[in-house]
């Protein structure tokens, strides 16, 4: 069976960036987010694609744009996510991730199957940018694992992965 996963880290209120950008910084996430995605296509917005300024290595790279001449060394680009979603599994894999922006994760929720979420135990002051919520009819947590800070990860954590309730 193939997957569209959605995967992401936010605060207790959803909130996934501002100003472009991670508003946090946690190895351990970054950990399992390589770990997790490695070897599978990440489906991104140009604007999240901008924000890293570079391909994820070790994975396929598709970003989603509506100008049709932006292009990049080593990344593939989509002028829609039906397109994108098509490009991924065209490589005859498993899963394929989608991994921001907010608009992006918006617009894939309705046909994704599981979402990895690390949830920060935080509260930001500030954020331009939000992961949707997922309603409890629709999606129920499988597993959870809890993680406190530590000297390199400065807010408690939990890696969560939620999957589509079947009906």
């Amino acid at each position: 069976m193939q997957h569209i996963t959605l995967i992401a880290a936010a605060d207790e209120n959803n909130a996934i960036g501002l100003d472009g950008k991670l508003p946090w910084h946690l190895p351990h996430d970054l950990r399992f987010f390589k770990n997790t995605t490695w070897a599978m296509p990440v489906i991104m917005g140009r604007k999240t694609f901008d924000s890293m300024g570079r391909a994820l290595p070790g994975r396929t790279n598709i970003v989603v744009t509506r100008n049709s001449s932006w292009n990049c060394d080593g990344v593939w680009n989509a002028g829609s996510l039906d397109e994108a979603i098509e490009l991924g599994f065209s490589l005859q894999v498993r899963e394929i991730f989608i991994i921001g922006g907010g608009s992006l994760y918006l617009a894939a929720l309705p046909l994704a199957s599981r979402v990895y979420l690390t949830r920060v135990h935080t509260q930001l002051n500030q954020a331009d940018t939000w992961f949707p919520v997922l309603p409890d009819a629709e999606w129920s947590i499988e597993w959870e694992r809890p993680f406190l800070m530590d000297e390199k990860n400065p807010f408690d954590y939990s890696f969560q992965c939620w999957e589509r309730i079947k009906i």
